[in-house]
């Protein structure tokens, strides 16, 4: 990791550099919370930042503010002495990641920073498993960027409540991703994360999977068991598939988010529980309440703050990175130094529509990895119905490009017959004026100088589409 420590007790920063030091990090110091504000402007993120509470010049917690304000995915630590832990508590709320009493102990130092690669990895992972955040000289550009910053300010939101979350989406998008990230950020983080897949366990077993049971409380039982509420007394319990459990069993969970207690099956006693609920499902809830096949108090219990995520044939900009970054880790998986995709392959990638998502994706780019010899991905390396799907396309590598821009607008585009400009202009335009009013608030002189258009023509082509900008004021 590339840290900057950040201290006026030049001893202190000797200590924690050489302790970092140690295990191959790279280590930036600086005396005070206005030189580390400056080192980060002029010399990009940093990985992690320790900060002292108390500084010359400007505090750690004003640095803090100023930090995350220019890099928000960078972690934060707090060094302080015993008496001012509380200003320390107060500097997680600004979004500190945690925080170190002095003297600092080296062990509790690594264990903290491994925390932090931990969590930074999760995030990472997160910008591709959701919309991609995009940026043009650190600005936010038409795209998906608004939809990203929208699942990365519910995160946040989430992570500082023990509301119970529900996360929505397509099988394969993410939705594990999505609710380690929000434990790993919450301060229930140094307690356990509890995965449930509700589909994957017999209707006469889940309740003794999820609350456990006494030893002979059914035919079976020869010992007695512990649920999964349990194990993640302190942390985090996901249900994936939340949709698929009986009727009797929504009414038991009902139970434990309204009353923080459970009971296991053939016990008279009741247990407490400490534990968040994040759920997860790909299927239309809203509908199952009105049949009756899914309880509507439950429901609206776990709905709060739903996160929807995508399916990838809607934000078809995302494949490429995607498969870059699926490159690199398979490359350290398999010990190969594959580059990345040839034009061919890529543009197949682009047009197949990914009924698996992001974890089709994954698979496919793992089976070119077995296939391909060369320091390219070819398309010959790709699954067979992926080739056959492209196979009939006339100049693959040039056509795929005017495709990808054109799914961006409209998944429903991916064919390269699809492409005709006189019958898609008027779309596009008004899709493009939707897209850049969206990124910039429904704001009109900012709109007009970053499309550069003259506010004269942009207010005549919002009036020709019929598009209110006050309708696009604060989405973000």
């Amino acid at each position: 990791m590339r840290v900057l420590v950040v201290d006026d007790d030049e001893t202190l920063r000797m200590i924690v550099r050489s302790t970092l030091e140690s295990r191959g990090d790279q280590v930036v110091e600086a005396e005070d919370g206005e030189k580390a504000v400056q080192l980060v402007t002029h010399s990009g993120p940093f990985d992690a930042v320790l900060l002292d509470v108390n500084m010359p010049r400007l505090s750690g917690i004003d640095a803090l503010i100023r930090i995350k304000e220019l890099s928000p995915t960078t972690f934060c630590l707090m060094l302080t002495a015993y008496t001012n832990v509380q200003d320390a508590v107060a500097a997680i709320k600004h979004g500190a990641f945690d925080y170190l009493e002095k003297p600092i102990d080296g062990e509790r130092l690594l264990k903290v920073m491994d925390s932090a690669i931990a969590a930074n990895a999760l995030v990472a992972q997160l910008r591709f498993s959701a919309p991609q955040l995009e940026f043009d000289t650190g600005r936010k550009i038409v795209g998906s960027s608004t939809q990203i910053q929208k699942v990365f300010e519910i995160i946040h939101r989430l992570a500082k409540v023990d509301t119970s979350v529900m996360v929505r989406g397509e099988s394969g998008t993410g939705k594990e991703l999505v609710a380690r990230a929000i434990h790993v950020n919450s301060h229930r983080m140094k307690g356990p994360f509890v995965g449930v897949n509700c589909a994957a366990i017999p209707e006469n077993l889940i309740e003794s999977e999820i609350f456990g049971h006494e030893k002979g409380a059914f035919t079976g039982a020869d010992r007695k068991k512990i649920g999964k509420f349990q194990f993640a007394e302190g942390g985090t319990l996901f249900l994936d598939e939340i949709g698929d459990i009986s009727a009797q069993m929504q009414v038991k969970l009902l139970r434990v988010l309204q009353e923080r207690v459970f009971t296991p099956v053939g016990s008279n006693q009741e247990i407490k529980s400490n534990v968040r609920v994040v759920a997860a499902t790909n299927q239309p809830l809203e509908k199952m309440t009105q049949t009756g096949a899914f309880r509507a108090d439950l429901f609206y219990r776990l709905n709060v703050m739903p996160i929807t995520l995508p399916p990838l044939r809607e934000r078809r900009e995302d494949i490429a990175p995607l498969a870059q970054f699926m490159v690199q880790k398979f490359n350290k998986l398999h010990q190969r130094s594959i580059k990345g995709f040839d034009n061919r392959a890529l543009g197949a990638l682009r047009m197949y529509n990914w009924p698996g998502n992001i974890r089709e994706l994954e698979n496919v780019v793992e089976h070119a990895f077995i296939v391909e010899t060369s320091e390219l991905v070819r398309i010959e390396a790709l699954p067979e119905h992926i080739q056959l799907m492209a196979s009939g396309k006339k100049d693959l590598a040039e056509g795929d490009c005017l495709a990808a821009v054109v799914s961006e607008i409209d998944p429903t585009l991916s064919q390269v017959s699809d492409l005709n400009y006189p019958q898609l202009k008027e779309r596009f335009e008004r899709e493009f004026l939707i897209r850049a009013l969206r990124a910039f608030n429904g704001r009109i002189n900012q709109t007009a100088e970053h499309t550069q258009m003259t506010k004269v023509t942009l207010l005549r082509k919002l009036e020709k589409y019929g598009i209110d900008p006050k309708s696009y004021h604060n989405l973000s």
